[in-house]
């Protein structure tokens, strides 16, 4: 017995000691991110790609300095460009869609070492609309169903869309008087929010977003030729029109949209579950200690988006996924 555990202490216990260590035999890929609320999103997505063969750090852009932003994640701490075993890892704000508009543009698209959200950024996901329902039933403990959430996500985008597309059009003419970001954000975010009458919401924004198109037709009828071709271009380059809200500026959509919506449904969520614990309280001890329990069970909703991970099967990541799959690829080539 005394021989066997012995031979455990030697070999046994320090080769599982060993293995709790960093792996130091597979390459390791540095990868710059943008900021620290990005880390631990690529972390995650690079958690399934890791292997014997490749080990990725997820780190911030600069060690000596906070400098931070998509530039500088573009560049090393040499200021040199990302390439082989170093890679950038950015949202892809509008510069996915310029198609080569800009210079960043250009950058993104031609340089393998560069993975895009293809989202306008990491939000955009933590808003899929598949997911929301399980937020709120993560923040309230109550499963009950309120909102079609996918439904109503479908019909904002269907109703934002033909906007959105005249908001990328300015942006490759290089038109950022006409319809600024903050403009195009102003007029498609949600004034209010009803849960008795969520369609109202929506009327009102097709009025404004209505509005808008009047105004752009008639403003700028030399471009409406454009127009159509980019409604075209936009299709093929994936860019789904009951999707559009996951290509609109990631903040707007979380804290203008998403969250307009979530919080006042949470909020009836909550106030369910505590009539609930009133009405079948069989006294005032039981109610108040069942209360208590329940009040310090739940989550902020806010806290709960931005750590929200159900967005796996979106087509974005699916095709965000398949880019880092081909990068293994060309980079275990390069090792032969």
């Amino acid at each position: 017995m005394k021989k066997r555990l012995n031979e455990y202490l030697n070999s046994g216990f320090i080769e599982a000691a060993n293995a709790l260590r960093p792996k130091r035999a597979t390459t390791r890929i540095i990868a710059y991110v943008e900021s620290y609320d990005d880390i631990s999103f690529w972390r995650s997505i690079f958690d399934e790609f890791e292997s014997d063969k490749f080990h990725f750090e997820v780190m911030l852009p600069a060690r000596r300095n906070l400098t931070k932003g998509k530039k500088r994640a573009m560049m090393n701490m040499l200021g040199k460009s990302v390439g082989k075993n170093m890679i950038a890892c950015v949202d892809s704000d509008y510069d996915y869609l310029m198609q080569g508009a800009t210079e960043t543009s250009r950058k993104l698209l031609k340089n393998k070492y560069i993975l895009h959200t293809y989202t306008y950024s990491i939000e955009n996901f933590k808003c899929y609309s598949e997911s929301l329902k399980q937020v709120c039933v993560q923040s309230t403990l109550n499963d009950m169903n309120v909102i079609d959430f996918v439904a109503f996500m479908k019909l904002y985008s269907q109703i934002c869309h033909p906007l959105f597309v005249w908001n990328i059009l300015l942006y490759r003419e290089h038109d950022l008087n006409t319809m600024s970001m903050q403009k195009f954000c102003e007029i498609v975010r949600l004034t209010s929010f009803n849960i008795g009458d969520p369609e109202q919401s929506l009327k009102l924004l097709k009025q404004r977003v209505k509005h808008q198109l009047s105004l752009l037709s008639k403003n700028k009828p030399e471009l409406l030729e454009k127009y159509e071709a980019l409604s075209k271009e936009l299709k093929e380059l994936g860019i789904n029109e009951e999707e559009t809200y996951l290509y609109i500026q990631g903040h707007h959509i979380m804290d203008s949209v998403v969250l307009r919506m979530l919080i006042p449904v949470c909020r009836h969520l909550r106030n369910k579950r505590e009539s609930e614990i009133q009405r079948f309280a069989c006294h005032r001890q039981q109610y108040t200690n069942e209360l208590s329990s329940y009040r310090h069970s739940q989550c902020d909703v806010t806290l709960m988006l931005n750590k929200n991970t159900n967005y796996k099967e979106a087509k974005p990541y699916k095709r965000l996924q398949n880019d880092i799959k081909e990068l293994l690829h060309s980079l275990a080539s390069d090792i032969l």
